[in-house]
């Protein structure tokens, strides 16, 4: 394995990117009745596409997955992407926005103080469930900026929420 990860997540990264080459969006094909509907239906896809991204982009970038959408029974929230990054597992929050304007909140304002707690939980839930004590461990956050008719713009915060210190919406 290279230090960048295998040449296969850098091929399918390679792909991956040139398809999300003009954004992530794909407004046009949704299905639903109501306006309402049919934002929900975009914010879904677009956030699904977004999670793709970040699963080959951190393969891209060396991480070992091993847990996808974790979900701990009785535990509200979930955990979009688990992973080794070298000997840390790290727990990946991934956040996906539609940048239309210079004036839009990034993606990593979105992650409240909430949000920072059930992550953490769920956290603890899936090293007691898998049985790993002594395993050092982190909470990442994937921001994608999706611009319409351009690539995604990617930032990887390692340790994230050490970093970002508690956020509350104001």
């Amino acid at each position: 394995m290279f230090a960048e990860g295998s040449i296969f997540s850098r091929i399918i990264f390679g792909l991956v990117e040139f398809a999300a080459r003009r954004g992530l969006y794909d407004g046009g094909s949704a299905t639903a009745a109501t306006p309402a509907e049919r934002r929900q239906e975009i914010r879904q896809r677009t956030g699904v596409r977004g999670e793709t991204y970040a699963y080959w982009y951190l393969r891209r970038h060396g991480y070992t997955l091993i847990a996808r959408n974790y979900r701990a029974a009785g535990v509200k929230g979930e955990i979009d992407l688990v992973g080794y990054d070298g000997k840390v597992l790290a727990f990946v929050e991934v956040k996906t926005r539609r940048m239309e304007k210079v004036d839009d909140i990034p993606p990593e304002e979105n992650v409240t103080f909430g949000k920072q707690e059930a992550l953490a939980r769920m956290a603890r839930h899936f090293l007691r469930e898998w049985r790993l004590k002594d395993v050092p461990w982190r909470i990442d956050l994937l921001a994608i900026e999706n611009r319409p008719n351009g690539p995604p713009v990617v930032r990887l915060h390692k340790d994230a929420m050490r970093q970002m210190g508690p956020r509350r919406r104001s």
